[in-house]
């Protein structure tokens, strides 16, 4: 019989860590069949069939774990590819396992909790913040300073924090106490998270942190459950576990003490989501319970190694006196505008002369504001290159689409009148009549549109009406193509108004779906990012309702529907930044883009290019990566659990962030770096960041005045 090992394999960004699992996983199939053959010789030989096709009906699956959920798409890929599918695998991100662990065993959580017998639904993060708010109505005392949104969110997340670190809930004012002493006067988060812990489980509603409490510390312990998980899982595969939180650890311990055989995969220079939930230290401790421990290092042929000692020199030793090889570059300019316009025709240029694709390009910054995310996708569209931004979390209602659609609500159901005015109105009559032949073009233009909103919008608190064009005494102006988009629209009202009064119209989530295809995709080809959009509208409305439908279930609530639609609207117009939905990865002419990522974001996805561009050089945002560190963050994490947070330790984390960063982005191209600063902010502020002393100690890169009408008015 073979001796199966548990494996850990550490390494910085891009040196073969999840190769080396994939291998791992291949030799662990190949010795389990090999095993397989030796202890069953007369079946085998009776069957005339490969053994890895018979044991595998029988044998347990491999759990496989990811970061985050485009990670784990890469590695089932890889996994697949590689044993062309003829092992069960599970791939899960950390979180995802334990919510569909909960829900698959929530009968047994029902028993063991005694709670309601009902389906749970789990609530989004924009949800979740709605109904706290609604809950605990905090007073104007507590919310002083720091602002009623700001407070709802810092309280939930303590719990999530407290839920990834295994801390029960009931402890998380001890926790508090001890390590933020005087900033939590004058208020109980413990007993606000009890009671909205409590008013959550009576209603069967989830969030991530109750999740994460439900599993560890009923469902885990479990001893039903622990039966059944050791008999669907014997083997398990962890990729890049420096971004999980502390409560896996406690899944893989429980895992590897009753035989399983684990494979773990670990970055020094990752923890991309340290001060977000996740325990790096903690979670490297699984080093010591496996037999066979192996570091990759990277070819220095392949990637900027040894550039990344010396920029982290630098930047760690400022006085130091040094030069960066010419595969550092600089895009200095004094303005930011002008920064954004040279960076754009920057990798214009590199793309036309065909020196690289547009695909290979990433351009990095710590932070991405709305000005340098239009300037810089603008630029390139222009000359033809796509632009790909990451994970673009834009609230909802900045799409004019959307707000479209919302305003199109109210003037189906009534007593809505009082969330519509006439500049909705006429923004509603342009991006609902898009001409199908021309892009970016629309059958009532923004002129036309204001002139109707003017003239045939009728205000009404209940029922707002829009009148026929002929009520505009000069609509002989408006033209034939507007006159017959705008009849077309006001018949499709009407027909959804008689159909909602017949109680045809099921819900509002239906009538959205009926003006998308009516209006914005009538067999036309969209934008991906506006259907990544729509998708998210979709996906929110739904999920709001199914909340809606359970708390009137249980409340026995009879409000009108129109009070739950303007309950919505108001959501979405707060400019609420609402889940993203399911993921789809980008075919054809738009996988071939240049990729606009912040610093977070890029470093998540774990991507790599020829090219990086890092934008804004020299803003002091690089010294905390561009990425949010939680309230009370520190407090959870293991090696200093509820110890106060010193002034010293935060400015040693941050520099060490900042290292990891360097040496993380280094270790994700292949060629070339540009580094673009400009002298002033966008606030018109010297910039005087960490990497100013990297500026400055590489060379400039030699172009031609960028000074065109076309990009210059971009930038203003």
């Amino acid at each position: 019989m073979v001796r199966l090992d548990s494996v850990w394999v550490t390494g910085s960004s891009n040196t073969g860590k999840t190769t080396r699992l994939v291998e791992q996983f291949c030799l662990w199939m190949e010795s389990k069949a090999e095993n397989y053959s030796q202890s069953h010789p007369t079946k085998q030989k009776a069957l005339k069939i490969p053994p890895k096709l018979d044991w595998q009906k029988t044998e347990p699956a491999v759990l496989v774990f990811a970061a985050n959920n485009d990670n784990r798409q890469d590695l089932v890929e890889r996994l697949v590819a590689a044993t062309g599918g003829r092992y069960p695998i599970r791939a899960k991100t950390p979180l995802g396992f334990l919510q569909d662990e909960v829900i698959l065993y929530w009968p047994l959580l029902i028993g063991l909790l005694n709670l309601k017998a009902q389906f749970p639904v789990r609530l989004r993060p924009e949800t979740e913040q709605e109904l706290a708010t609604k809950l605990w109505k905090l007073d104007e005392g507590m919310i002083a300073g720091v602002g009623e949104y700001r407070l709802v969110r810092r309280i939930l997340d303590l719990l999530q924090l407290a839920a990834y670190s295994g801390t029960p809930t009931s402890d998380i004012a001890t926790v508090l106490a001890q390590g933020l002493e005087d900033e939590v006067e004058g208020i109980d988060y413990a007993q606000l998270l009890l009671h909205w812990r409590s008013w959550c489980m009576e209603r069967g509603l989830l969030t991530y942190g109750i999740i994460t409490e439900l599993y560890y510390q009923y469902l885990l312990p479990d001893p039903n459950y622990q039966q059944h998980l050791l008999r669907r899982y014997r083997y398990l595969l962890a990729d890049d576990v420096d971004d999980y939180p502390g409560v896996a650890r406690h899944l893989f311990d429980f895992l590897l003490d009753r035989g399983v055989v684990g494979a773990f995969s670990y970055n020094p220079d990752g923890a991309i989501r340290l001060g977000l939930g996740s325990d790096p230290e903690y979670l490297g401790g699984l080093a010591a319970r496996c037999k066979k421990v192996e570091t990759l290092i990277a070819s220095p042929v392949k990637t900027l190694a040894e550039v990344a000692i010396l920029m982290t020199e630098v930047v760690s030793q400022p006085l130091t006196l040094v030069s960066l090889p010419s595969c550092v570059q600089t895009i200095a300019t004094t303005s930011r505008a002008e920064l954004l316009r040279e960076t754009g025709e920057e990798v214009a240029r590199a793309v036309e002369s065909g020196v690289v694709q547009a695909q290979e390009i990433a351009i990095i910054a710590p932070g991405l504001d709305a000005i340098a995310r239009y300037s810089l996708v603008e630029i390139l569209r222009k000359k033809g290159i796509a632009v790909a931004p990451t994970n673009d979390q834009r609230p909802l209602n900045s799409y004019p689409a959307i707000r479209g659609l919302l305003t199109l609500l109210t003037l189906v159901y009534p007593g809505l009148g009082r969330l519509v005015d006439r500049d909705a109105i006429a923004e509603m009559l342009v991006v609902l009549s898009p001409d199908l032949t021309t892009q970016n073009t629309y059958k009532i233009d923004p002129i036309r549109a204001g002139l109707i909103a003017d003239a045939c919008f009728e205000p009404h608190p209940d029922r707002p009406n829009l009148l026929p064009f002929a009520a505009y005494d000069r609509w002989d102006r408006l033209g034939y193509t507007t006159t017959t988009a705008y009849e077309q629209l006001l018949a499709w009202i009407e027909k959804q108004r008689s159909q909602y009064e017949m109680r045809l119209l099921p819900s509002p989530i239906s009538l959205l779906d009926r003006a998308i295809q009516d209006f914005l995709w009538p067999g036309s080809n969209l934008p991906y990012d506006l259907v990544a959009a729509l998708r998210e509208l979709l996906e929110t409305a739904q999920h709001y309702w199914e909340v809606d439908m359970r708390l009137r279930q249980i409340e026995g609530g009879d409000a009108p529907v129109n009070a739950t639609i303007a309950q919505f609207i108001s959501l979405l117009r707060r400019g609420t930044i609402t889940a993203n939905p399911y993921p789809v990865r980008p075919i054809g002419a738009a996988s071939r883009a240049v990729t606009l990522a912040t610093i977070f974001q890029y470093r998540s996805s774990r991507q790599r290019h020829r090219w990086q561009f890092w934008l804004d050089a020299g803003s002091p945002l690089w010294l905390s990566g561009g990425a949010a560190t939680l309230f009370g963050a520190n407090l959870f994490l293991q090696h200093r659990f509820a110890r106060p947070w010193t002034a010293e330790e935060a400015r040693e984390a941050d520099e060490e962030r900042l290292q990891r960063i360097i040496r993380d982005l280094l270790g994700r191209v292949e060629e070339r770096v540009y580094l673009c600063h400009s002298e002033l902010a966008v606030n018109g502020q010297e910039q005087l960041g960490p990497l100013l002393n990297l500026v400055n100690a590489s060379l400039p890169v030699v172009s031609e005045a960028l000074t065109s009408p076309e990009s210059l008015e971009l930038t203003k």
